[in-house]
Protein backbone atom coordinates (compact mmCIF):
# COMPACT_ATOMS: atom_id res chain seq x y z
CA UNK A 1 0.00 0.00 0.00
CA UNK A 2 1.09 3.57 -0.64
CA UNK A 3 1.16 6.33 2.05
CA UNK A 4 -2.34 7.30 0.82
CA UNK A 5 -3.66 3.83 1.60
CA UNK A 6 -4.18 3.07 -2.10
CA UNK A 7 -2.22 0.46 -4.07
CA UNK A 8 0.35 1.90 -6.43
CA UNK A 9 -1.62 0.69 -9.45
CA UNK A 10 -4.76 2.36 -8.14
CA UNK A 11 -2.93 5.67 -7.76
CA UNK A 12 -1.84 5.55 -11.38
CA UNK A 13 -5.35 4.70 -12.56
CA UNK A 14 -6.86 7.51 -10.49
CA UNK A 15 -4.82 10.16 -12.22
CA UNK A 16 -6.38 12.15 -15.02
CA UNK A 17 -5.44 11.40 -18.65
CA UNK A 18 -3.52 14.68 -18.73
CA UNK A 19 -1.50 13.69 -15.68
CA UNK A 20 -0.73 10.26 -17.16
CA UNK A 21 0.87 11.91 -20.15
CA UNK A 22 3.23 13.82 -17.87
CA UNK A 23 5.30 10.70 -17.16
CA UNK A 24 6.12 7.79 -19.41
CA UNK A 25 8.29 4.72 -18.97
CA UNK A 26 10.93 3.83 -21.55
CA UNK A 27 13.39 0.96 -21.90
CA UNK A 28 16.87 2.41 -22.34
CA UNK A 29 19.16 0.64 -24.81
CA UNK A 30 22.92 0.89 -25.24
CA UNK A 31 24.27 3.54 -27.57
CA UNK A 32 21.16 5.72 -27.54
CA UNK A 33 20.92 9.36 -26.36
CA UNK A 34 18.90 8.06 -23.40
CA UNK A 35 21.83 5.90 -22.29
CA UNK A 36 24.04 8.97 -21.93
CA UNK A 37 21.28 10.80 -20.10
CA UNK A 38 20.81 7.76 -17.82
CA UNK A 39 24.39 8.03 -16.54
CA UNK A 40 24.11 11.80 -16.17
CA UNK A 41 20.99 11.31 -14.06
CA UNK A 42 22.70 8.69 -11.88
CA UNK A 43 25.76 10.87 -11.32
CA UNK A 44 23.56 13.83 -10.37
CA UNK A 45 21.35 11.89 -7.95
CA UNK A 46 22.39 11.76 -4.29
CA UNK A 47 20.40 8.54 -3.82
CA UNK A 48 22.00 6.58 -6.67
CA UNK A 49 24.74 4.02 -6.17
CA UNK A 50 27.59 3.23 -8.53
CA UNK A 51 25.71 0.07 -9.46
CA UNK A 52 23.07 2.16 -11.23
CA UNK A 53 25.60 3.13 -13.91
CA UNK A 54 25.05 1.47 -17.28
CA UNK A 55 28.51 -0.08 -17.17
CA UNK A 56 27.18 -2.65 -14.71
CA UNK A 57 24.57 -3.67 -17.26
CA UNK A 58 27.38 -4.61 -19.61
CA UNK A 59 29.15 -6.48 -16.81
CA UNK A 60 26.06 -8.60 -16.10
CA UNK A 61 25.21 -9.25 -19.74
CA UNK A 62 28.76 -10.22 -20.70
CA UNK A 63 29.46 -12.28 -17.59
CA UNK A 64 26.16 -14.11 -17.17
CA UNK A 65 24.24 -13.66 -20.42
CA UNK A 66 21.11 -12.47 -18.61
CA UNK A 67 18.45 -10.35 -20.25
CA UNK A 68 18.40 -6.83 -18.81
CA UNK A 69 15.62 -4.28 -18.76
CA UNK A 70 16.71 -0.80 -17.76
CA UNK A 71 13.62 1.34 -17.17
CA UNK A 72 13.65 5.15 -17.20
CA UNK A 73 10.76 7.44 -16.33
CA UNK A 74 10.64 10.58 -18.46
CA UNK A 75 8.55 13.72 -18.19
CA UNK A 76 6.73 15.46 -21.04
CA UNK A 77 9.97 17.17 -22.14
CA UNK A 78 11.77 13.83 -22.44
CA UNK A 79 13.96 14.46 -19.39
CA UNK A 80 14.72 11.43 -17.20
CA UNK A 81 13.24 11.77 -13.74
CA UNK A 82 13.91 8.30 -12.41
CA UNK A 83 15.60 4.99 -13.20
CA UNK A 84 15.17 1.33 -12.28
CA UNK A 85 17.70 -1.26 -13.56
CA UNK A 86 16.24 -4.76 -13.84
CA UNK A 87 17.86 -8.10 -14.62
CA UNK A 88 15.96 -11.25 -15.54
CA UNK A 89 17.12 -14.51 -13.99
CA UNK A 90 15.56 -17.66 -15.38
CA UNK A 91 16.27 -21.33 -14.62
CA UNK A 92 14.35 -24.57 -14.11
CA UNK A 93 15.68 -24.87 -10.58
CA UNK A 94 14.88 -21.40 -9.24
CA UNK A 95 12.25 -20.12 -11.67
CA UNK A 96 12.05 -16.78 -13.46
CA UNK A 97 12.28 -13.45 -11.64
CA UNK A 98 13.50 -9.86 -11.98
CA UNK A 99 16.08 -8.33 -9.63
CA UNK A 100 17.37 -4.80 -9.20
CA UNK A 101 20.26 -5.59 -9.09
CA UNK A 102 21.49 -9.21 -8.66
CA UNK A 103 25.02 -10.20 -7.52
CA UNK A 104 25.59 -6.69 -6.13
CA UNK A 105 24.81 -5.02 -2.81
CA UNK A 106 22.68 -2.17 -4.09
CA UNK A 107 20.28 -1.18 -6.85
CA UNK A 108 16.61 -0.34 -6.74
CA UNK A 109 14.54 2.70 -7.55
CA UNK A 110 16.06 6.16 -7.90
CA UNK A 111 13.46 8.83 -8.61
CA UNK A 112 12.67 12.52 -8.18
CA UNK A 113 9.28 12.06 -6.53
CA UNK A 114 6.53 9.61 -5.57
CA UNK A 115 4.78 9.82 -8.93
CA UNK A 116 7.98 8.81 -10.69
CA UNK A 117 8.39 5.88 -8.31
CA UNK A 118 4.89 4.70 -9.23
CA UNK A 119 5.65 5.00 -12.93
CA UNK A 120 8.80 2.89 -12.61
CA UNK A 121 7.20 0.22 -10.41
CA UNK A 122 4.21 -0.14 -12.71
CA UNK A 123 6.51 -0.62 -15.70
CA UNK A 124 8.57 -3.19 -13.75
CA UNK A 125 5.38 -5.12 -12.99
CA UNK A 126 4.34 -4.90 -16.63
CA UNK A 127 7.73 -6.29 -17.69
CA UNK A 128 7.44 -9.10 -15.13
CA UNK A 129 4.02 -10.10 -16.44
CA UNK A 130 5.18 -9.84 -20.05
CA UNK A 131 8.08 -12.21 -19.43
CA UNK A 132 6.25 -14.55 -17.04
CA UNK A 133 8.36 -13.69 -13.98
CA UNK A 134 7.09 -15.00 -10.64
CA UNK A 135 8.44 -12.13 -8.58
CA UNK A 136 10.46 -8.90 -8.53
CA UNK A 137 13.14 -8.08 -5.96
CA UNK A 138 14.08 -4.38 -5.60
CA UNK A 139 17.19 -3.74 -3.51
CA UNK A 140 16.81 -0.21 -2.20
CA UNK A 141 19.20 1.53 0.15
CA UNK A 142 16.55 4.07 1.11
CA UNK A 143 12.97 3.60 2.19
CA UNK A 144 10.74 4.20 -0.80
CA UNK A 145 6.94 4.55 -1.24
CA UNK A 146 6.61 1.60 -3.59
CA UNK A 147 3.57 0.06 -1.90
CA UNK A 148 5.05 -3.46 -1.94
CA UNK A 149 5.93 -6.10 0.69
CA UNK A 150 9.18 -5.20 2.45
CA UNK A 151 12.08 -7.22 3.85
CA UNK A 152 14.50 -5.57 6.29
CA UNK A 153 16.64 -8.56 7.13
CA UNK A 154 19.76 -6.98 5.62
CA UNK A 155 21.84 -4.01 6.73
CA UNK A 156 24.79 -2.19 5.22
CA UNK A 157 27.84 -1.96 7.50
CA UNK A 158 29.59 1.40 7.12
CA UNK A 159 32.48 3.16 8.80
CA UNK A 160 33.15 6.92 8.71
CA UNK A 161 36.80 7.50 7.88
CA UNK A 162 39.11 10.14 9.34
CA UNK A 163 41.68 11.86 7.16
CA UNK A 164 44.56 10.06 8.86
CA UNK A 165 44.63 6.29 9.36
CA UNK A 166 46.48 6.77 12.67
CA UNK A 167 43.31 8.27 14.14
CA UNK A 168 41.35 5.22 13.05
CA UNK A 169 44.04 2.87 14.39
CA UNK A 170 43.68 4.39 17.86
CA UNK A 171 39.95 3.60 17.79
CA UNK A 172 40.48 -0.10 17.15
CA UNK A 173 40.06 -2.43 20.15
CA UNK A 174 43.37 -3.65 21.57
CA UNK A 175 42.58 -7.24 20.56
CA UNK A 176 42.08 -6.16 16.95
CA UNK A 177 45.36 -4.25 16.90
CA UNK A 178 47.20 -7.26 18.27
CA UNK A 179 45.75 -9.49 15.54
CA UNK A 180 46.93 -7.05 12.87
CA UNK A 181 50.40 -6.95 14.41
CA UNK A 182 50.42 -10.75 14.44
CA UNK A 183 50.15 -10.79 10.66
CA UNK A 184 52.68 -7.98 10.27
CA UNK A 185 55.28 -9.95 12.23
CA UNK A 186 55.05 -12.74 9.65
CA UNK A 187 56.38 -10.30 7.00
CA UNK A 188 53.31 -10.72 4.84
CA UNK A 189 53.30 -8.66 1.67
CA UNK A 190 50.36 -6.39 0.81
CA UNK A 191 49.86 -5.02 -2.67
CA UNK A 192 47.15 -3.10 -4.51
CA UNK A 193 46.51 -3.28 -8.23
CA UNK A 194 44.07 -3.88 -11.04
CA UNK A 195 43.47 -6.93 -13.21
CA UNK A 196 47.12 -7.95 -12.88
CA UNK A 197 46.14 -9.10 -9.35
CA UNK A 198 43.08 -10.98 -10.55
CA UNK A 199 44.61 -14.47 -10.62
CA UNK A 200 45.81 -14.20 -7.02
CA UNK A 201 42.49 -12.78 -5.86
CA UNK A 202 40.54 -15.53 -7.56
CA UNK A 203 42.78 -18.28 -6.16
CA UNK A 204 41.88 -17.22 -2.62
CA UNK A 205 38.28 -16.32 -3.37
CA UNK A 206 37.41 -19.59 -5.11
CA UNK A 207 38.85 -21.73 -2.30
CA UNK A 208 37.08 -19.66 0.35
CA UNK A 209 33.71 -19.95 -1.40
CA UNK A 210 34.11 -23.72 -1.69
CA UNK A 211 34.96 -23.94 2.01
CA UNK A 212 31.83 -21.93 2.82
CA UNK A 213 29.69 -24.23 0.69
CA UNK A 214 28.83 -21.47 -1.78
CA UNK A 215 29.09 -21.67 -5.60
CA UNK A 216 31.75 -19.26 -6.87
CA UNK A 217 31.43 -16.59 -9.54
CA UNK A 218 33.52 -17.04 -12.67
CA UNK A 219 36.85 -15.26 -12.95
CA UNK A 220 35.41 -13.66 -16.08
CA UNK A 221 32.92 -11.73 -13.92
CA UNK A 222 35.67 -9.96 -12.00
CA UNK A 223 37.77 -9.43 -15.10
CA UNK A 224 34.84 -7.74 -16.82
CA UNK A 225 34.42 -5.41 -13.85
CA UNK A 226 38.09 -4.45 -14.08
CA UNK A 227 37.72 -3.65 -17.77
CA UNK A 228 34.49 -1.68 -17.40
CA UNK A 229 35.61 0.21 -14.30
CA UNK A 230 39.44 0.43 -14.41
CA UNK A 231 39.54 3.60 -12.27
CA UNK A 232 36.88 2.58 -9.77
CA UNK A 233 37.95 -1.03 -9.10
CA UNK A 234 41.01 -2.19 -7.16
CA UNK A 235 42.26 -5.51 -5.85
CA UNK A 236 44.19 -5.96 -2.63
CA UNK A 237 46.20 -9.15 -2.09
CA UNK A 238 48.01 -10.31 1.05
CA UNK A 239 50.73 -12.89 0.40
CA UNK A 240 52.69 -15.13 2.77
CA UNK A 241 55.92 -16.67 1.54
CA UNK A 242 54.91 -15.92 -2.05
CA UNK A 243 51.42 -17.43 -1.75
CA UNK A 244 48.20 -15.34 -1.74
CA UNK A 245 46.37 -15.97 1.53
CA UNK A 246 43.82 -13.13 1.67
CA UNK A 247 42.33 -10.82 -0.94
CA UNK A 248 39.64 -8.20 -1.46
CA UNK A 249 37.94 -6.69 -4.49
CA UNK A 250 37.22 -2.96 -4.06
CA UNK A 251 34.85 -0.58 -5.79
CA UNK A 252 34.91 3.17 -5.26
CA UNK A 253 32.07 5.55 -6.07
CA UNK A 254 32.09 9.18 -5.05
CA UNK A 255 33.37 9.37 -1.46
CA UNK A 256 32.66 5.72 -0.59
CA UNK A 257 35.03 2.77 -0.96
CA UNK A 258 33.28 -0.60 -0.81
CA UNK A 259 34.56 -4.15 -0.50
CA UNK A 260 31.86 -6.26 -2.20
CA UNK A 261 34.01 -9.41 -2.18
CA UNK A 262 36.71 -10.53 0.23
CA UNK A 263 38.20 -13.88 1.16
CA UNK A 264 40.97 -15.53 3.12
CA UNK A 265 42.49 -19.00 3.11
CA UNK A 266 41.34 -20.69 6.33
CA UNK A 267 44.50 -22.80 6.39
CA UNK A 268 46.36 -19.64 7.47
CA UNK A 269 43.80 -18.27 9.92
CA UNK A 270 46.21 -18.53 12.84
CA UNK A 271 48.43 -15.93 11.14
CA UNK A 272 45.50 -13.46 10.80
CA UNK A 273 46.02 -12.43 7.15
CA UNK A 274 42.40 -11.28 6.94
CA UNK A 275 43.04 -8.71 9.66
CA UNK A 276 46.02 -7.35 7.77
CA UNK A 277 43.92 -7.26 4.60
CA UNK A 278 41.22 -5.06 6.11
CA UNK A 279 43.68 -2.87 8.01
CA UNK A 280 45.66 -2.23 4.82
CA UNK A 281 42.50 -1.47 2.85
CA UNK A 282 41.28 0.98 5.48
CA UNK A 283 44.65 2.70 5.45
CA UNK A 284 44.46 2.86 1.66
CA UNK A 285 40.93 4.34 1.86
CA UNK A 286 42.06 7.09 4.24
CA UNK A 287 45.10 7.87 2.11
CA UNK A 288 43.00 8.10 -1.07
CA UNK A 289 40.58 10.55 0.56
CA UNK A 290 37.46 8.39 0.87
CA UNK A 291 35.04 9.51 3.57
CA UNK A 292 33.23 6.22 4.15
CA UNK A 293 34.24 2.58 4.01
CA UNK A 294 31.43 0.17 3.14
CA UNK A 295 31.98 -3.37 4.45
CA UNK A 296 28.99 -4.59 2.43
CA UNK A 297 25.68 -6.03 3.51
CA UNK A 298 25.16 -8.39 6.41
CA UNK A 299 22.44 -10.11 8.37
CA UNK A 300 22.42 -8.73 11.95
CA UNK A 301 23.88 -10.89 14.72
CA UNK A 302 25.75 -13.21 12.35
CA UNK A 303 29.49 -13.88 12.31
CA UNK A 304 30.17 -11.55 9.39
CA UNK A 305 28.12 -8.80 11.07
CA UNK A 306 30.19 -9.05 14.26
CA UNK A 307 33.42 -9.16 12.25
CA UNK A 308 32.57 -5.85 10.58
CA UNK A 309 31.28 -4.35 13.82
CA UNK A 310 34.62 -4.82 15.57
CA UNK A 311 36.22 -2.37 13.10
CA UNK A 312 33.76 0.31 14.18
CA UNK A 313 31.23 -0.18 11.35
CA UNK A 314 27.63 0.72 12.10
CA UNK A 315 24.52 -0.77 10.45
CA UNK A 316 22.36 1.14 8.00
CA UNK A 317 19.02 -0.48 7.25
CA UNK A 318 18.46 -1.77 3.72
CA UNK A 319 14.98 -1.91 2.21
CA UNK A 320 14.26 -4.78 -0.16
CA UNK A 321 10.82 -4.67 -1.79
CA UNK A 322 8.99 -7.53 -3.49
CA UNK A 323 6.21 -7.96 -5.99
CA UNK A 324 4.81 -11.48 -6.04
CA UNK A 325 2.80 -12.58 -9.08
CA UNK A 326 0.54 -14.90 -7.09
CA UNK A 327 0.73 -13.39 -3.62
CA UNK A 328 3.19 -15.94 -2.22
CA UNK A 329 5.53 -15.33 0.71
CA UNK A 330 8.75 -13.43 0.05
CA UNK A 331 11.28 -15.91 -1.44
CA UNK A 332 14.32 -16.98 0.57
CA UNK A 333 17.03 -17.67 -2.03
CA UNK A 334 19.93 -17.40 0.41
CA UNK A 335 22.33 -19.75 2.25
CA UNK A 336 20.51 -19.16 5.55
CA UNK A 337 17.46 -21.00 4.21
CA UNK A 338 17.37 -24.42 5.96
CA UNK A 339 16.30 -26.13 2.72
CA UNK A 340 19.80 -25.52 1.31
CA UNK A 341 21.64 -26.86 4.38
CA UNK A 342 22.39 -30.28 2.88
CA UNK A 343 23.52 -28.78 -0.45
CA UNK A 344 25.99 -26.54 1.41
CA UNK A 345 27.44 -29.51 3.30
CA UNK A 346 27.90 -31.44 0.07
CA UNK A 347 29.48 -28.47 -1.71
CA UNK A 348 32.12 -28.10 1.00
CA UNK A 349 33.35 -31.61 0.23
CA UNK A 350 33.76 -31.09 -3.51
CA UNK A 351 37.27 -31.07 -4.98
CA UNK A 352 38.25 -27.48 -5.68
CA UNK A 353 38.58 -28.04 -9.42
CA UNK A 354 35.03 -29.43 -9.56
CA UNK A 355 33.59 -26.58 -7.45
CA UNK A 356 35.32 -23.99 -9.64
CA UNK A 357 33.92 -25.57 -12.80
CA UNK A 358 30.39 -26.18 -11.56
CA UNK A 359 29.98 -23.08 -9.36
CA UNK A 360 29.68 -20.41 -12.10
CA UNK A 361 27.00 -22.46 -13.85
CA UNK A 362 24.84 -22.41 -10.70
CA UNK A 363 25.58 -19.05 -9.08
CA UNK A 364 24.52 -17.13 -12.19
CA UNK A 365 20.93 -17.96 -11.22
CA UNK A 366 21.33 -16.97 -7.56
CA UNK A 367 20.83 -13.23 -7.00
Amino acid sequence: MSPTGMPVQAIMEARSPADKRMLSAAIVDEGTPESMEWNRYVLASKDASGYHLLGWRRVIEESFGHHTCYVAAKDHTGRIRGVLPLVMLASRLFGKFLVSVPFLNYGGVVADDHETVSCLINEAIAQAKRHGARHIEIRNQQSCPVGLPLSQRKVSMRLDLPREFELLWKQFPSKLRSQIRRAQKENMVVRFGGDECLDDFYTVFARCMRDLGTPVYSKRFFGTICRQFPKESRICVVSFEGRPVAAGFLYGFRSVLEIPWAASDKRFNRLAPNMLLYSSILEHACREGFHVFDFGRSTPDTGTYRFKEQWGARPEQLHWYYWMAHGEAIPQLNPHNPKYEMAIKVWRRLPLVVANWLGPQIVKFLP
